[in-house]
């Protein structure tokens, strides 16, 4: 068995697809709309497995009361972009382009190496590496 993806609701589907295509080299296909129920929604697809993201947006999809990733459900995505030399370089420049980091740079307890940085929607992203060099 494998995950064939996972989703999300955004706001705006152009800026995280353009975020996640930029600095993570996710290959986005045509947005899909279906204008009967306000809805559209895009996949992400990432890496060689393919593994994917769908963004969609339906402007009646309101934000909880709590603080995001202070609810029970989803609280981050990881992603793995190689080794500890590729995990400092996008970070820094992620935090260069006004990004959030939102948890710097280290070796977690569980032995990954790690920084956390928000999307433009300010859900957490972890950029990990699958090697510790």
């Amino acid at each position: 068995m494998t995950i064939d993806h996972i989703a999300v609701w955004v706001d705006d589907i152009e800026s995280i697809r353009r975020f996640y295509s930029t600095h993570f080299d996710a290959v986005s296909n045509e947005i899909y709309r279906n204008p009967k129920k306000n809805y559209t929604s895009c996949f992400l697809s990432f890496g060689e497995n393919k593994t994917r993201i769908e963004l969609m947006h339906r402007p009646d999809v309101m934000d909880s009361s709590s603080p995001r990733n202070f609810t029970k459900g989803i609280t981050h995505l990881a992603i793995s972009v190689g080794n500890v030399a590729s995990v400092n370089e996008l970070t820094e420049r992620l935090r260069t382009e006004g990004y959030t980091v939102q948890s710097e740079l280290r070796t977690t307890g569980e032995g990954y190496y790690e920084s956390v940085v928000l999307d433009p929607e300010e859900n957490s992203i972890e950029i990990v590496a699958n090697q510790l060099d």
